[in-house]
């Protein structure tokens, strides 16, 4: 296979599991949070600050690449790698829940799916046969299969259609994938919030024995007890020699608890979004670095926090260059961001290795001021 999990340790306070994930282009250490690179770049970063972060895999987008260069020129340049300048893994979704966020603008039947590019309107066609070409053009390590996404909340019948042609559709994948030896393909385990649909969709995907296995439809509106609810039914399901990856997930607390649960990986938009908005994640808890209170505050933005904007630059400073629309207070608010998520991913494989995630999970909910929200346990 293309890539291969090995397992390390598992946490005996939690059932947490610590791992690395083997791949052509390198190592992942897992559980990993995997920043977003949309469009063959995460926002406002350079590959090499990224790798000073340790960022140790991205995430592009096979949706918004197909629509822009496009994957043939992609390849021509040498494949997604070469074309942006990493060399260490890369994971492309499968366009699937871009689909399913245009949702007045697409039709879904059983060859594919129809709709309506968002950049021009233009009619366009993927199936999963063209999710398949797209991503072996494109050249990531992890590619995932073409899937349906039911929104929240719909319907059992429509949420068991949409799974059982997320099924065929994840055949097709496999019949279609042009590079097993170098390229490892994902399934996702749809189902919606209902138990034994869960079940039942990681019941068929697994006996095709992809390489590892994704959760899809979770972070898509639903309250967070029902989200750890859809986990613990579907991940004691999942094969203990391949990596589990919860897809759309990226707030500390989920992060933690995904992690207590045995997810390997992450991935979220979340740390560059509100970067963008001014908020930035501390210790504390969210900081909203624009707001007036900060105008004179000349700290840095989490004393604790060892990153380059908080070792360089003050809260004051990074409120005026955000008022003042400066592209520099954005890079600054993106770069504390991953690197506080990068670091809280590495303090989470310390603690399973020291075998108190649970402790460092309750000692950091209690600093961040979680306790009066959604609690995951």
């Amino acid at each position: 296979m293309a890539i291969r999990y090995e397992h390390i340790k598992t946490c005996k306070q939690t059932g947490a599991r610590l791992g690395l994930v083997h791949t052509p282009h390198g190592v992942i250490e897992t559980p990993a949070f995997m920043p977003v690179g949309t469009q063959a770049t995460v926002k406002t970063m350079s590959p090499e600050e990224l790798k000073t972060m340790d960022a140790q895999i991205i995430l592009s987008n096979t949706y918004h690449l197909y629509l822009r260069p496009g994957h043939e020129l992609v390849k021509e340049a040498g494949g997604l790698h070469q074309f942006m300048n990493w060399d260490r893994p890369i994971l492309t979704d499968s366009g699937g829940f871009q689909v399913f966020s245009l949702s007045e603008m697409r039709k879904i039947r059983e060859e594919g799916v129809e709709f309506r590019s968002h950049l021009n309107g233009d009619k366009l066609f993927i199936s999963p046969e063209k999710a398949m070409e797209i991503q072996n053009a494109l050249g990531a390590d992890i590619m995932m299969a073409f899937d349906e996404c039911p929104p929240y909340p719909a319907e059992y019948d429509y949420v068991k259609q949409s799974l059982e042609r997320t099924t065929r559709w994840a055949e097709r994948c496999l019949q279609s994938h042009a590079r097993k030896q170098d390229q490892a393909l994902f399934a996702i385990v749809q189902g919606g919030m209902f138990g034994d649909l869960r079940k039942e969709s990681a019941a068929q995907l697994t006996s095709m024995d992809f390489p590892g296995y994704a959760i899809g439809g979770l972070s898509v509106g639903e309250p967070k007890h029902l989200m750890y609810d859809m986990l613990e039914e579907t991940v004691p399901l999942l094969p203990e020699h391949k990596p589990r990856y919860l897809m759309g997930v990226g707030s500390p607390d989920a992060l933690l608890d995904g992690a207590i649960r045995g997810i390997d990986m992450f991935d979220c938009v979340l740390p560059t979004r509100i970067a963008r908005n001014g908020t930035v994640m501390t210790r504390q808890g969210r900081l909203v670095v624009k707001n007036a209170q900060y105008a004179r505050d000349f700290r840095p933005m989490d004393e604790r926090c060892g990153c380059y904007t908080c070792k360089n630059y003050t809260r004051a400073y990074i409120r005026h260059l955000l008022k003042a629309e400066e592209t520099f207070g954005l890079r600054l608010t993106t770069i504390h961001n991953l690197q506080f998520l990068l670091d809280l991913m590495r303090d989470v494989r310390q603690a399973i290795r020291e075998d108190r995630l649970m402790d460092f999970r309750n000692q950091f909910f209690a600093e961040y001021g979680l306790f009066d929200n959604d609690k995951g346990f």
